[in-house]
Formats: structure tokens, sequence, C-alpha cells
């Protein structure tokens, strides 16, 4: 009678599936019975619970089951009873109130399914068991997730990388599986439990401000894992930024010191009208740096206990979209002019590809081939842009696949070996970051070097700011500007720290919009396979220990370029027209002109504050530059105080 039953409830709940109309879902609580009945069939091979079709109407007596007041279902802990079966799909997916699901500590075999209807959970235990098979997406979709345990399995692939999309996560262990690929960068702020010990994990450790709240303890073993975190150096970086490199450790992060900053920068204790008058000294004397960094804290200090002030809404992404769709129809009719000229050299970059018959397509670690070099080859192109390294290509494949393809200067990379070439482009193409344009695969054969990353089809920053000029009458308001600058210094923390890298090419052009219009760096980590300095005015980007010939780009060079493109973001005026002014001077000719083109929102101490960032970080001696991370939290520490503070969630 009960396996029938069982079979019964089986078939309904797919039929609710394929056809939730007809059953006029949601579901009622009698339902939950039914999908925990059906999940039972599968898992539950030696009858090992009491469950059965006489006590649907009490299901919320059932072991391990609790309800809430309507009857639907809740809590289901089903733990330590050698459930030896397997965790059969549409079947718990069906309760929708659930909060929090525990099978830990039994046998269940077989893949865990797709969680996606799952949306209220809070806490899913499903360790100690022989799952099997790769992470689900799903379970990234589960905004309200806090606690996630999935050790003790037979896991394998990739941690996935939306992880780091799950902001309330609090408990993360993922130990003893057979993961393999690199660690995602995790930076919940709430993330107290976290351990990825005993797997196959490769790559540098993330050095996150979670994550290196860490020790190696979580990490370990994991015999491909270097970085800090893990004492162990990344040696197969080395070749390219060894001996040039000035790139210094990463500081030490410890939570709850947010205020103040690591390598030696005091407590931000000092008045703001005494720093205030200071603030001229920045390029005289190094104390002046010092002073700088404390006003940008002492702001934000006031800030907090004081009332709050009515604040503008940030320019919202429907806006954001129109500038970018009017700067992109400006670029279409710059191309309708040149279209003859566009296809002559599509056609000679893939006759030149045709002739280097003796190199492959080789996708980067983790990544599947997605298409044949004959397939990009023959592929629809259309010329995007020429930079100083690259010259970029739109390709559309027979699979309506699009991608972006960097044809690099032959004549740049003349002293680049070939294996030089494959090392270092092995170790970019393991970069994985919501803020970078992941590298997919690479190719090389005589002269030959072409990059094929993701296609970006809202284009790039630039265009934002300056591609439709004349449609555009104010600046972006300030609460935007600091979205795209709090996502830059995230791509470049990650690279400067994870990695031991640089970007050396940091500039509004190589800072494309994704999806959602997060920002997302292009372009990086290339310099270092160039034996020329790019062609670039010197005055703009690049800071002036760096335009000596042949002088390689560092982090600090980054964080200085960093600083001027703060400054082409919140003015609207390229980098070529900045003045060189004192550090009061600076801030009111940034508020004059946002006063002249619209911007409401000059007054606003944040604004200022933000201002105050881009002049530390354009210091001339390089040594008095903030490092990255240290720019990240002051940004950080500005949306801080800017966002109001989220309302207390309802179970």
């Amino acid at each position: 009678m009960r396996s029938t039953f069982h079979l019964i409830a089986t078939v309904f709940l797919s039929f609710s599936v394929l056809f939730p109309s007809a059953l006029n879902l949601s579901l009622p609580p009698e339902n939950d019975a039914l999908s925990i009945l059906a999940f039972t069939s599968k898992a539950d091979l030696h009858n090992k619970l009491p469950f059965s079709v006489n006590t649907t109407s009490t299901h919320c007596k059932w072991q391990g089951v609790q309800c809430q007041s309507d009857g639907k279902v809740v809590h289901l802990v089903l733990e330590n009873l050698s459930l030896a079966g397997v965790f059969a799909v549409n079947t718990l997916t069906h309760l929708d109130q659930l909060r929090v699901l525990s099978l830990q500590s039994n046998s269940l075999t077989g893949p865990i399914p797709d969680l996606a209807g799952l949306v209220n959970l809070k806490s899913l235990f499903l360790d100690h068991n022989s799952f099997t098979g790769g992470v689900p997406p799903s379970i990234a979709s589960l905004h309200r997730l806090r606690t996630l345990d999935l050790s003790n399995n037979k896991l394998s692939g990739t941690i996935p990388v939306s992880f780091t999309n799950l902001n309330r996560l609090n408990y993360l262990r993922l130990d003893s599986n057979r993961f393999s690929g690199s660690i995602p960068p995790l930076n919940q702020s709430n993330l107290q439990i976290f351990n990825v010990s005993f797997n196959s994990l490769t790559g540098p450790v993330p050095v996150t401000p979670t994550l290196a709240n860490f020790t190696a303890s979580s990490f370990l073993p994991n015999p491909g894992l270097c970085g800090e975190i893990v004492h162990t150096e990344c040696s197969f970086i080395e070749p390219f930024f060894g001996k040039n490199s000035t790139a210094t450790p990463p500081p030490k992060v410890v939570l709850g010191q947010s205020a103040q900053l690591q390598e030696g920068i005091p407590n931000f204790q000092n008045s703001s009208s005494r720093n205030h008058k200071r603030l001229g000294l920045i390029f005289g004397f190094s104390a002046g740096v010092v002073v700088l960094i404390s006003s940008i804290m002492c702001i934000l200090i006031s800030i907090k206990s004081s009332e709050k002030k009515k604040r503008k809404d940030a320019m919202s992404t429907s806006e954001i979209m129109e500038m970018a769709a009017a700067a992109d129809a400006a670029a279409e009719v710059m191309r309708m002019e040149e279209t003859n000229e566009l296809e002559e050299k599509v056609r000679k970059l893939q006759q030149g590809i045709a002739m280097g018959k003796s190199g492959n397509l080789v996708f980067c670690a983790s990544e599947t081939q997605a298409y044949t070099l004959e397939q990009l080859m023959t592929a629809s192109a259309e010329l995007i842009g020429r930079g100083s390294l690259a010259t970029t290509y739109k390709a559309v494949l027979e699979n309506r696949l699009i991608v972006c393809v960097k044809r690099l200067d032959a004549a740049r990379l003349a002293g680049t070996s070939k294996e030089a070439f494959e090392r270092h482009i092995e170790a970019v193409g393991g970069l994985r970051h919501p803020n970078l344009v992941p590298l997919r695969a690479y190719f090389q054969a005589k002269e030959e070097r072409l990059l094929v990353y993701d296609y970006q089809a809202n284009g790039s920053l630039f265009s934002l700011i300056h591609g439709a000029k004349s449609t555009i009458a104010k600046p972006l308001h300030w609460t935007s500007c600091l979205k795209i600058a709090e996502d830059v210094a995230q791509g470049l923390s990650y690279i400067h720290q994870a990695w031991r890298l640089v970007h050396g090419n940091l500039k509004l052009s190589n800072v494309l919009l994704g999806s959602d219009f997060e920002a997302c760096l292009s372009d990086y980590c290339l310099s270092a396979l160039s034996h020329h300095p790019p062609d670039t005015d010197p005055a703009a980007y690049e800071p002036p220990e760096t335009r000596k010939l042949n002088h390689q780009p560092t982090a600090k060079s980054d964080v200085y370029s960093f600083g001027v493109l703060l400054l082409e973001l919140l003015t609207g005026k390229p980098a070529t027209e900045h003045p060189h002014l004192m550090p009061d001077e600076m801030v009111n000719w940034v508020k004059s002109m946002r006063a002249m083109n619209g911007g409401g929102d000059a007054e606003d101490n944040r604004l200022i504050m933000m201002v105050e960032v881009a002049i530390v970080c354009r210091v001339s001696s390089p040594e008095q530059r903030p490092t990255m991370w240290e720019v990240l939290k002051m940004i950080q520490e500005i949306k801080e105080a800017a966002v109001t503070e989220e309302p207390n969630e309802t179970s």
C-alpha cells in the first residue's frame, strides 16, 4: 500500500511541475506531505521512516518535520537515518516555505538536484553523504541562504564563482570533496565559518578581506594552492614579475578594523578642520599624504554621527542604458563611415590566421572547448577598436555565440618567446572575478597571437561618458560613480593581491560594462608582454616613475591610473584636460565641473571624499600612495556611510 501511494505521489508532483496551471498552484499544505513522501520513496529504501498516506493530515507531527501555523513545512531535519537512496528531482523542491533542510550523515548517492524552488531556504546541510557530480548552479540563486554545508561527499567540478553573490552567507563548508579549479574571491562580510580543505583546488588563494581572516587550515591540504594565506609562493608567475616587480605583499586584514588602514598608516583621530588646513602640503611633504588619508576617514566618522541628510537617488539602470544606447548610436555612425576599411582589415585578419597552420586554439584552465579554430576563422567579424597593444574584433560564430578577439601587435611582442607567452597567458587565463572580463582562449602560431574574451554588449565606460556627449545634460550621479569605482577597485585589488600581477593599462576604454552594467576590467596584465612603452599621453594615466623607456608598470602605478580614472569619472573631463592643482584647488575644480554640467550634488561631502581618494592615489611618489586594497576600503567606507541600513529581515 505504502509503495503504491509513493508512486502516486511522485506522479502527481511531476504532473504539477509540467502543468502547474491545471492544479492552480501554489500548492496547499497537503502537497508538502506528498512532496516528502515522494522524496522518501527514492531515498528511504529500507523504510526507516514511518511516513504513510494515512497520516498526511498530520504530517506536521512526522519525525523531523516542523510546520508553520498554516501547515506549510518550514523545517525538515532527517539526520543519521541511514537513508541509502537518492535525492530525487521534483520532490522536496516543492516545499516553497522551507527554511531549514538537513539530510546530513546518511548514505545518499547520486547528484544533488536543482534546488531553485526552495526560494526561502536559509540553511542547507547535505554533508556526510555520498553525493556525486557538481554543485547545482541553482544553489547560487538561493539569496536568503546563510548556511551551506556540502562537506564530506564525493562532489567534483569547480566551486561556482556565483557563490560570491550569496551576500548573506555566514557558514560555508565544502571540505573533503573532489573539487578542482580555483577558489572564488568570496568577500561576504558575514562569513564566519569557511573550509575548503581536502580537495584538489589549484592557483592562488584570493586575498579578499574576508578570506584573509581565515588560517591556512581552512584551505589545506590542497596541493595546488599557493599565495600568502597558505604560506606558499606562487612561483609560476615569477618569470614575469620577479626582478622588476616592486609590488608589496598585501596587508593583513582584520575584521573590525575597517576604519584603520594597514601598513603603518595611523588611526584617524585628527579633527577634520585641522587636517583640512594641511591638505596643501601633500605634494611638498610626505607627511601630507598621511594627513589626507586621515581627513577622509575623519569625515566618514563625523558623517556617521551626524543627522542623515537627504540624498538623491543613484542613477537608475534604465538611465545608464539610455546613455549607453546613445553612445552606441554615435559609435555606429562612425563605424558606418569606415565600413569598407573595416571589412578589408577583417579579411586581412582572417587571412593572417589561416597562414598560421601550425597553431592551436588553446582554452584556458577549467574552460570547455566551445568552438574550433576553423569556426573562429570563418566567423563574421567586425573591427571595434585599436589599442596600443592589440586590435579588437567582434566575432559572431555559426552557433550565434559572440566573442571578442584581440589580435596582439607582433612588433610590440617581438621579444617574448612562445614559451614565455604561454606561461603568462595561462596565468592570466586563470583569473576569475566578477569585475574582470574573463579570458577564455588563446592562439599563437608564427607571429600571430590572438586572445579570446567574452563580448560585452554594453560597451565601455569611455563610450558611456564621452561617446555621445552632446546628448548628455549632466554627469553621472555621484552614487553611480561610487558603484563603478568600487567595481574597478575590486577587480584591481584581486589582480594585485591574489595573483601579484598588475593591470598596466588602466583607462576608461579598458573598463567595460557587463550585462547588469557592472564595471569589468579588460586588457589586464598584458603590458608585461610588451617591451615597448604604450602609445599614450604620459600626462594622462601614466605616473611619473613609468614614463621612462622600458620601465614596467607596478601595482602602485595602477593606483595612480585609478586616481586619474576616478577624476575623469566624476567630472566627465578627459584625463588630458585634468589640471595640476593643490588638493584644495582640485576639490573646488571638481565641484565646479559638476555644477557647470548640471550636477546638483557638487557640495555633497561624500563626493568630496571621493575626490580626496583620487588625489591621494595621484601622489607623485609611489611609496606614498596607498595600496589598491586600502583604496578599496576607503571607497567601501564612503559607501557604508551613504547606504541606509538594511531593514531587519522577517522569517
